[in-house]
């Protein structure tokens, strides 16, 4: 059995995402590009969107050495250090035109995982400018069947426990993100120490306090 959703499904929920951010961010304006995100303390919103942008920029370019490392994820924040937050939504927008074709044809399960990336900084952003949404999205949707995929495939007795969990599909995203403290997490009622378990070796962590969302 497969938890991933369709190809083509996951293609559009990317679109869906990037449409839905850039709006979102410029309704709110150039200034909130400075604000701290919580979830993601190195960073500013302007930093998180660089990096939304980064991803693909890098895979049209083919520069996926170091893919997914601390490294390869600073390069593309350092390469729009100089840029508005606007221009890079700009250039994020501008960069559909030429990506979007190739969406449907990503790997399994990589473009899920692209879009649960992608997903979870979604929502850190929101959570740092003070607008909740789009919690019942389609690219939620690919996101809990990127997790609970992994899931299925792990021999860990706490991965096949998770799996069963009956929650909220956005606590139960959220909380296998690593964006869930374990007062959080037990109180949407998974086990933390469950959680743990499983999310370290992606790797991700509990963050040690509650970050209201």
């Amino acid at each position: 059995m497969t938890y991933l959703v369709s190809p083509d499904e996951v293609a559009a929920a990317y679109t869906e995402l990037r449409t839905r951010v850039i709006a979102l961010l410029r309704e709110a304006g150039e200034g909130v590009g400075n604000i701290p995100v919580p979830h993601c303390p190195a960073w500013t919103v302007k930093m998180a969107v660089s990096h939304l942008v980064g991803v693909p920029e890098d895979v049209l370019s083919g520069n996926m050495e170091g893919v997914t490392t601390e490294t390869w994820t600073q390069a593309q924040v350092d390469r729009h250090s100089n840029d508005s937050l606007m221009s890079i939504l700009d250039a994020w927008e501008a960069m559909g035109a030429t990506i979007d074709p190739m969406l449907p044809h990503f790997p399994v399960p990589v473009n899920s995982q692209f879009v649960f990336d992608s997903c979870t900084h979604e929502h850190d952003i929101r959570a740092a400018i003070g607008q909740a949404g789009a919690r019942d999205s389609q690219s939620v949707r690919v996101a809990l069947g990127f997790i609970r995929n992994m899931l299925s495939q792990r021999a860990q007795p706490e991965a096949q426990e998770l799996l069963q969990a009956t929650i909220n599909d956005f606590d139960f995203f959220r909380s296998m993100s690593g964006r869930r403290s374990e007062e959080q997490i037990a109180a949407c009622g998974l086990d933390p120490s469950k959680v743990q378990v499983v999310i370290e070796t992606m790797p991700l962590s509990i963050p040690a306090a509650s970050i209201p969302e």
